[in-house]
């Protein structure tokens, strides 16, 4: 993942292409022709971009990105049945 500006910012339009909308993405950014890549729509409208080749990167400094209140909210643990294994279906075993 490349956090380190490298060029300054600069303004892009969006254009018709086919049925989609299309961005040009500058020479300078290093993007070729064919590179796959990721595009997240975030709530607020704004967009998140990144290469393919760096999805761990990626997901790997997504933890020191996350509010401090992130897991606060979450279900917590689950209590869930034993499961009888050894009939290879992994079934919760009887009471």
């Amino acid at each position: 993942m490349h956090s380190e500006v490298v060029m300054d910012e600069q303004r892009l339009r969006t254009f018709k292409s086919g049925n989609s909308v299309a961005l040009r993405l500058p020479k300078a950014m290093g993007v070729v022709e064919g590179e796959e890549m990721k595009i997240v729509p975030h709530a607020d409208g704004s967009f998140s971009l990144w290469r393919v080749a760096d999805d761990k990167a990626v997901f790997m400094a997504l933890p020191g990105q996350l509010s401090a209140g992130f897991i606060a909210g979450t279900r917590g643990d689950i209590e869930q049945p034993e499961r009888d294994w050894s009939r290879g279906d992994g079934t919760a075993a009887a009471a």
